[in-house]
């Protein structure tokens, strides 16, 4: 079968060997996107339909403020003049005439609804998208950011490869080096064999058989020689040098240090290349209440710098030790492991770091207090 989204061919129905993707979850992803454009395209409908009623409400408001303006300030003109034949100008009537002209208030347009806090969220998220990065390993993709001017904060299985997920690994490969090995053993056969066939039908279709095995080995030779390349770099203890971080900007670099909690999903690396923007924590004591409005930010599916909304919906613990975990319904897809959960006034409250399976709306990240906790002697 063909990846829907690179075109590798393979024969794994799951997930794409070379570049990850969960099939079923891309599948889900793609109607998701497609039943929001469609709803999409029913709210301009109605948006345009409502729009066209709206145009007729505003001339039929219009005509009637015109109407309204015209005769209040054609009934005061008609009294100010009856009041002119009335009473004889003075020189006090005159200037008491100059002082009422003055007293008149003049007409204030109303000020427009405030687009500030519109920008202001902009603001914020445009500075966590330039405080995100995306990082790059040989075993996947995740993303991180940066919690001061050189220190990043990302998820511990971005930096470093489950155990069970290296065994299986290296099952494949194993599988697949035998079986190109019974391959080349069988076609030496055949060749064999068709050099002691006469010449006739037979002798061409075995000619044809080999021909279109060999072929077939031909395609598949690289791509289990990228593998075994794979696995040796897998094997052996990840090294800062290993991970690529790619900024907003699209400058790439390799980290400088690497340090891995032993209790936390959590790792910390060091980029001393620059002075770079950073995402700040929270003031002291300042908790966060069910409902209040969060963001996230990350690379899912490899589309860099990508920011979700949603809503905080509580604390929460998993399993029975002492991990507390932010819940958000702001969407956490592969690739946003590791970056950070925002709030509306753009405090890192938290590093994302998982999602339910089989379930929409439920992601987890870890607060950040708890990154300080574990990284004090670093980032103090």
């Amino acid at each position: 079968m063909h990846c829907p989204k690179c075109n590798n061919e393979q024969k794994n129905s799951l997930e794409c060997e070379a570049c990850g993707v969960i099939f079923e979850r891309y599948r889900k992803v793609q109607e998701r996107k497609r039943e929001e454009k469609a709803r999409k395209l029913e709210r301009d409908e109605k948006a345009e339909k409502s729009g066209t009623g709206m145009k007729i409400l505003q001339v039929i408001v219009l005509v009637v403020v015109v109407a309204a303006t015209t005769y209040f300030f054609t009934t005061n003109r008609q009294q100010e003049t009856s009041k002119q034949i009335a009473v004889e100008p003075t020189p006090a009537s005159t200037v008491e005439q100059v002082v009422v002209k003055r007293q008149v208030p003049e007409v204030i347009a109303q000020p427009q609804p405030s687009q500030q806090p519109a920008m202001h969220r902009q603001d914020v998220i445009q500075r966590a998208r330039k405080s995100t990065v995306s990082i790059e390993t040989p075993w996947g993709t995740g993303s991180g950011f940066f919690v001061n001017k050189n220190y990043i904060v990302t998820n511990r299985h971005v930096v470093e490869l489950d155990e069970e997920k290296l065994a299986d690994f290296r099952r494949k490969i194993e599988t697949a080096r035998q079986m190109i090995k019974l391959e080349e053993q069988k076609i030496s056969e055949m060749k064999r064999t068709l050099r002691k066939m006469p010449k006739g039908p037979s002798r061409s279709q075995l000619a044809l058989i080999i021909a279109n095995r060999e072929e077939y080995l031909q395609k598949i030779l690289p791509k289990h020689q990228e593998g075994e390349r794979r696995l040796d770099k897998l094997e052996r203890k990840v090294q800062p040098s290993d991970i690529k971080i790619v900024l907003n900007d699209g400058s790439e670099y390799f980290a400088n240090y690497l340090l891995v909690s032993e209790t936390s999903d959590l790792a910390l690396m060091s980029l001393y290349a620059g002075d770079w923007t950073y995402i700040e924590r929270p003031p002291k004591n300042s908790r966060m209440h069910q409902g209040d409005r969060v963001y996230t930010v990350g690379s899912p599916f490899g589309l860099r710098h990508t920011v979700t909304a949603g809503i905080f919906s509580g604390y929460r613990k998993q399993g029975t030790g002492d991990q507390v975990y932010l819940q958000t319904d702001a969407a956490i897809n592969p690739g946003n492991s590791g970056g950070p959960l925002i709030d509306e006034h753009g405090f890192a409250r938290g590093v994302n770091t998982m999602v339910l399976r089989d379930t929409e709306g439920i992601g987890f990240a870890i607060p950040i207090e708890k990154v300080f906790e574990e990284f004090s002697s670093a980032l103090y």
